[in-house]
């Protein structure tokens, strides 16, 4: 079978048979890849802790058929020893991969600017240099815009015309303005929307001297706007304090 090599984070896995597992990664170079980890499950492996959710790894894996299987496995980071600590920062990274393997839909598919993504996020997220929820809405937001959903919080949506707009509706695409505004739009305050803009573009300065009750109201709208795009709720955001 053809051997290949990439960096990958581990989004997901399960049990296959007694001794083996499914891993599914998010890889550099080839997208999502579905392989077999075999025997990693048995105490005696030495893969079990480097194919566990949240590892940065350098993988070798065997084309298949249907499925890969890793033949080599090398830590590069393992963000679970840092992130399975703090409930918070756990929970916020759990919805990160689930969101990474949401988005990035074709399987063997280069989806390097995702990856990078959520490798920083992850990165931030296990820093603990800026709030976890900040930190996860910052990644949402980008994530959204790398795969076409790209919200826009200083024009309105539908006419153009340069804010700052009070309106903001998640299946428009962004704000509003009274114009153009839509029935069931979200009216937040002006402080929000510049959190949301800051969050967007990594402006941490903009976000550390934002109002929390902004940033808590920016979180909801996050959420929000990930819920139309994805067309099916997170199963992990039901875990996420906010």
């Amino acid at each position: 079978m053809p051997l290949y090599r990439d960096e990958a984070v581990v989004l997901r896995t399960h049990k296959l048979g007694e001794a083996d597992r499914i891993i599914t990664l998010l890889t550099r170079q080839h997208g999502r890849v579905r392989a077999v980890a075999k025997g990693v499950r048995r105490t005696t492996s030495r893969w079990g802790s480097r194919l566990e959710p949240f590892t940065h790894v350098d993988l070798q894996l065997a084309e298949g058929r249907s499925l890969d299987t890793v033949t080599q496995a090398e830590t590069i980071d393992p963000f679970h020893g840092r992130l399975g600590l703090d409930y918070e920062r756990y929970t916020a990274g759990t919805v990160m991969l689930e969101t990474a393997e949401r988005l990035v839909t074709e399987e063997k598919q280069p989806s390097v600017q995702q990856f990078l993504l959520l490798v920083g996020g992850l990165r931030a997220l296990a820093g603990g240099e800026h709030g976890a929820g900040q930190v996860l809405d910052s990644y949402l937001l980008r994530s959204l815009a790398v795969a076409g959903y790209a919200p826009s919080f200083d024009h309105c949506v539908s006419c153009g015309d340069e804010g700052p707009h009070r309106f903001f509706n998640p299946s428009a695409g962004g704000v509003l303005c009274t114009m153009c505004k839509l029935p069931g739009s979200a009216t937040p305050a002006e402080g929000t929307i510049r959190a949301l803009a800051a969050l967007l573009s990594g402006e941490w300065q903009v976000v550390h001297a934002s109002d929390p009750r902004h940033l808590r109201e920016a979180s909801t709208l996050v959420a929000a706007y990930l819920a139309w795009h994805v067309e099916r709720g997170l199963r992990s955001m039901a875990y996420l304090e906010r």
